[in-house]
C-alpha cells in the first residue's frame, strides 16, 4: 500500500522534526483508515483497506475541514479556521492532483459517451462511473450539478 507506506513515513519523519500540528493530523488520518479497516473486519471478515478507499477517507476528511473553516469564519473564530486550514494542506498532500474545470468537463463528457446516457435518469450511472475513476481528484459536490446540466 504505497500511499499508507507515505503517510507513516511523513508521520515518522514528522515525529523526527517535532511538527506536533502535522503529526496530529497524520495521526488523525491512521486513525480514520484503522477505523475503516475494523468497520470492514465486522462486515466482511477482510481488513485491508485499498488505495481507493483511502483516498475516499482522505476527501471525506478535506470536506470536512473545509466546512469547518467556512463555520469558524463565519463565527469569527480566525484562529480555529487557519487550524484547520492547516490540516486540509497536510491531509491534501496526499491526495492526487485536483483536475481543472476543463478536465472536469471532459472528463463528465468521456463518462456521459462511455455510458451512452441520454436523459436525467442516467445521472446516478454517470456519477458512478466518475467516482470510480476521479476518487480523490475531482469534487463531486460540483460536478453533481455540471452533470444534471449537461444531461438535461
Amino acid at each position: 500500500m504505497e500511499l499508507r507506506q507515505r503517510i507513516n513515513a511523513a508521520m515518522k519523519q514528522a515525529m523526527k522534526d517535532k511538527e506536533s500540528e502535522r503529526l496530529a493530523t497524520l495521526r488523525l488520518i491512521n486513525a480514520a483508515i484503522r477505523d475503516r479497516e475494523i468497520a470492514k473486519r465486522a462486515e466482511d471478515g477482510e481488513d485491508a483497506v485499498s488505495e481507493a478507499e483511502v483516498l475516499e477517507i482522505l476527501s471525506k476528511m478535506v470536506k470536512q475541514r473545509r466546512e469547518s473553516v467556512r463555520a469558524y469564519e463565519e463565527a469569527g473564530r480566525l484562529d480555529l479556521a487557519e487550524a484547520e486550514q492547516g490540516e486540509i494542506e497536510v491531509i491534501e498532500e496526499f491526495l492526487p492532483r485536483r483536475l481543472s474545470e476543463a478536465e472536469v468537463e471532459k472528463a463528465i463528457d468521456a463518462a456521459v459517451a462511455e455510458i451512452g446516457a441520454s436523459s436525467i435518469r442516467d445521472m446516478g450511472k454517470v456519477m458512478a462511473a466518475l467516482k470510480a475513476k476521479y476518487t480523490g481528484r475531482m469534487d463531486f459536490a460540483s460536478a453533481g450539478p455540471k452533470v444534471k446540466a449537461r444531461l438535461s
